[in-house]
């Protein structure tokens, strides 16, 4: 602002006598001179009270000045709005947002530049402010694109003089970037905890593949022994019979014959030694499978039939619970698959056997296994009508060491090896509710229609 000084008399007796000359007269002279006097020092009041109010105007403009640069160069947005929320300023950075001049701004209504979900939200801020007191929020506003990024907003309240809410004062910045970022860091963070998971769950299927291939190795030495002796047994019943068969002694002690049964006990032996011989194999099988949380050898496969492996895991799993559910088949006859008949068993046991354990506390226990063709592959499927599966279980149930029973009871490695060995398979295993309660578990295998070797020779 540019002060131009205008031109003024010393003082108020010049003034006069460039307009008229004095009175002649004394008396009144004198009077005259004391006025033009008082009105001289008035005057020069006056002009200096002037001097300063135009100084002061300088330094009013030069702040203002400084103000709307810093203003103007702040990178917040910054609105100012009245008690109804009528934009009364606004910043560049807010221009920039809404692709506006100021002039088109200036008198409009706030909300108007909000998308419309935000629209009560923000005025609420704003009639709510209190002095002293700044409320945060998150909007997005109109822009000259479309909509602007996310921005975090301080809403102040305005008072004037006298104490009076008149509007608000609202500053903000663009945080989408930042929350997204957050985002992306936060994601990083969980895939580095599941990849640190499953880190130190390799290092203990590492350390328990060395501690089982140790256990699987010296389990080998008494395996032997028991193949042999049970082989022995056989060869000495079978003579043992024959002698007993032919022998004078059977008719000079019949009634001791009879007293400890000694028909019956030759008659039970051949199905004890065929049982034995049984778990033996499946002994075998066992430590093999547990070779392979160590060791990835190829199997030797054979042809299986899925019924009879199924009964026999039933079976299997029966004995060792107190459970007495009731088990049913529904198995569809010459389904076949070529793999390793003690791998299927197993993951057959293993089913079996946790669906007896999910059923002790139901009065009426009962577990389904279904065997049938479906889709070109073999489909097992075993039900039974118990607790259940949690929704935050079947995303986790075959990850090794997890598991729903209690500490003593299971640890977690009966699915996984399951899982495991059907996909080696070149099979899937899925788990599900059943519509009626209980839990439902499908096993899908490709099939084979050709007959297996026990079928033809004659079931066992």
């Amino acid at each position: 602002m540019t002060t131009s000084r205008i031109s003024r008399p010393a003082n108020m007796i010049d003034l006069l006598s460039e307009s008229a000359g004095l009175p002649e007269d004394a008396q009144t002279e004198n009077m005259w001179l004391e006025v033009i006097h008082k009105v001289d020092e008035v005057y020069s009041d006056l002009i200096r009270y002037e001097s300063d109010l135009e100084i002061k105007n300088a330094e009013l403009e030069e702040a203002q000045q400084f103000i709307s640069s810093v203003i103007a160069s702040v990178s917040d947005i910054l609105v100012v709005c009245d008690e109804k929320g009528r934009i009364l300023q606004v910043n560049p950075a807010f221009q920039r947002i809404t692709g506006l001049s100021e002039s088109r701004l200036l008198g409009a209504s706030l909300a108007d530049f909000l998308i419309e979900e935000d629209r009560s939200g923000a005025l609420q801020k704003m009639t709510e402010g209190v002095a002293g007191k700044v409320t945060e929020c998150e909007l997005r506003f109109l822009a000259a694109g479309g909509v602007s990024d996310l921005m975090a907003i301080n809403c102040s309240a305005r008072f004037d003089h006298t104490g009076r809410r008149v509007g608000a004062v609202l500053t903000g910045r663009p945080i989408g970037e930042l929350k997204r970022a957050y985002e992306a860091l936060h994601v990083a963070h969980l895939e580095l905890q599941q990849a640190q998971r499953k880190l130190i769950e390799q290092e203990k299927m590492a350390s328990l593949g060395r501690l089982v291939a140790g256990v699987a190795h010296e389990l080998n030495n008494p395996i032997s022994f028991i193949y042999g002796n049970i082989h022995t047994l056989d060869k000495y019943r079978g003579a043992l019979a024959e002698y007993l068969e032919k022998s004078s002694v059977r008719t000079q002690d019949d009634a001791l014959r009879r007293r400890y049964r000694i028909d019956a006990i030759l008659a039970d032996l051949p199905s004890l030694i065929e049982g034995m011989m049984d778990g033996a194999v499946r002994i075998s099988d066992i430590v093999r499978n547990l070779r392979r949380l160590s060791f990835s050898r190829p199997a030797e496969t054979q042809r299986v039939d899925l019924e009879r492996i199924a009964r026999t895991a039933a079976n299997w799993a029966a004995r060792s619970k107190k459970t007495l559910a009731e088990v049913s088949f529904d198995c569809e006859r010459g389904v076949v698959v070529d793999g390793h008949e003690g791998q299927i068993h197993q993951v057959l046991v293993n089913l079996i056997d946790n669906a007896f354990d999910a059923t002790k506390e139901v009065a009426a226990p009962r577990i389904s296994v279904a065997i049938r063709k479906a889709n070109g592959r073999a489909e097992i499927v075993v039900e039974d009508n118990g607790r259940g599966l949690a929704e935050v279980v079947l995303d986790k149930i075959f990850e090794p060491f997890f598991t729903t029973k209690v500490v003593g009871e299971g640890t977690g490695l009966g699915l996984w090896i399951s899982y495991s060995i059907v996909k080696e398979h070149g099979g899937s295993i899925m788990a599900a509710n059943r519509p009626g309660g209980g839990a439902i578990f499908t096993v899908q295998l490709p099939i084979n229609s050709a007959p297996p070797r026990d079928v033809a020779d004659g079931r066992r």
